[in-house]
C-alpha cells in the first residue's frame, strides 16, 4: 500500500467529522435554521446572512440606532396620526394592520418607523429589519418569534420588486394567504416609492377589457401586480412639500441644533436655494440642509 494512505484515511476521517457538524447545524430539510439573539441585545435587529457556503440568516442587534422622535417629524401630522394610532393598538395587543408606506422620496417615511420604534419600546416593541433579498427567510422568522412576549415589527425598507425576484411570493404568502397565520405579535410594515411594489407598464393594460356601459376591467397582469400590496390593511401616502412646509421642516432642524431665529429667518434663502439644486423640497434635502448650515456656523 502507498505510504500516503494513512494521510488519505485521515483526511477521509476530518472530511467526515466536519459533515458530521455541519449536518448539525442544519435543520431536517438542509436549509439554514435562524438562531433566537439575545433579544434583550437591543431594542432593533438586522436580519444577515453570514458569507460562506451555508450562508446562514442571523438576527444582527443593531446598538446604534437612530434617535429621531415622533415630534421631530413636522407637515406630516395626517400620516403621523394614522401610523402611530394602528401601532398603538399592535402595542397594546388589539388588532392592527400591516402597513405600507408609500409616496414621494424623502417625505418621512422611513423616519415615521424609526420613531415609533423609540417611542414605543420600552413597552415592548422590537423591530427586525430584514432586506428584500431576504424575505425567502420570512416564514422561519416568523415561526422565530410566534411564542416571545415582545411585539415584533417586520420592517422592509424602499421595497420593491422586479419580475420573477425572491420573496415576493413568501411576503405574500405571510401577508395573507397562507395556510399557517402570522401570529398576532407580529407586523409587516414597508416603505415604497412604489404604490404596487411591482413596476407597471403600458403593455400590463393590453390584457383589460371593456364592458359595453364603458367600464374598464383591468387584466390579470395587472390584478397580478396590485395583490401584493392590497395584502397590507393600512395605506399611509406621503406627498411632495410645498415651499412653506419644506422652511417650517428647515426651521424645526435648525432649531434643534440650537440656533437662534434670527438665524434660522436668515437662512430660509439658502435653504431655497439648497433645495432647487437638488431639485427636490423634501424633508431629508431640509435635514442635509440644516447639518451644513450649522457646520459652516459652527454652531
Amino acid at each position: 500500500m502507498s505510504s500516503d494512505a494513512p494521510d488519505l484515511q485521515n483526511l477521509f476521517a476530518k472530511a467526515d467529522r466536519l459533515l458530521d457538524r455541519l449536518h448539525a447545524l442544519l435543520p431536517a430539510d438542509g436549509t439554514a435554521a435562524i438562531h433566537a439573539p439575545d433579544w434583550q441585545a437591543a431594542p432593533a435587529f438586522r436580519l444577515r446572512r453570514r458569507p460562506g457556503a451555508l450562508a446562514q440568516a442571523v438576527l444582527e442587534p443593531v446598538l446604534a440606532r437612530s434617535a429621531i422622535r415622533l415630534d421631530d417629524l413636522q407637515q406630516i401630522d395626517a400620516q403621523k396620526e394614522r401610523f402611530v394610532r394602528n401601532l398603538e393598538s399592535f402595542v397594546a395587543g388589539r388588532p392592527a394592520n400591516n402597513m405600507l408606506l408609500t409616496g414621494a422620496r424623502g417625505t418621512g417615511k422611513s423616519s415615521l418607523v424609526k420613531a415609533g420604534l423609540n417611542a414605543f419600546a420600552a413597552r415592548g416593541l422590537r423591530l427586525i429589519e430584514v432586506d428584500k433579498s431576504d424575505l425567502v427567510d420570512l416564514p422561519d422568522l416568523v415561526a422565530l418569534v410566534a411564542a416571545r412576549p415582545e411585539r415584533f415589527i417586520v420592517y422592509c425598507d424602499d421595497l420593491s420588486f422586479d419580475e420573477g425576484e425572491r420573496g415576493y411570493k413568501e411576503l405574500k404568502s405571510v401577508l395573507d394567504g397562507s395556510i399557517a397565520q402570522a401570529s398576532d405579535n407580529l407586523l409587516v410594515v414597508a416603505t415604497s416609492n412604489r404604490r404596487h411594489l411591482l413596476p407597471e407598464y403600458m403593455k400590463d393594460n393590453l390584457s383589460a377589457t371593456y364592458t359595453d356601459d364603458g367600464e374598464l376591467h383591468p387584466g390579470e397582469v395587472v390584478e397580478e401586480k396590485i395583490s401584493l400590496s392590497e395584502r397590507f390593511g393600512l395605506w399611509v401616502s406621503f406627498y411632495p412639500f410645498s415651499q412653506s412646509e419644506y422652511l417650517v421642516i428647515v426651521d424645526q432642524w435648525l432649531r434643534s441644533f440650537g440656533l437662534d431665529e434670527a438665524a434660522i429667518a436668515a437662512a430660509r434663502p439658502q435653504a431655497l436655494v439648497w433645495a432647487l439644486e437638488r431639485g427636490s423640497r423634501s424633508g431629508r434635502v431640509a435635514w442635509q440642509f440644516a447639518r451644513h448650515k450649522v457646520g459652516e456656523c459652527g454652531a
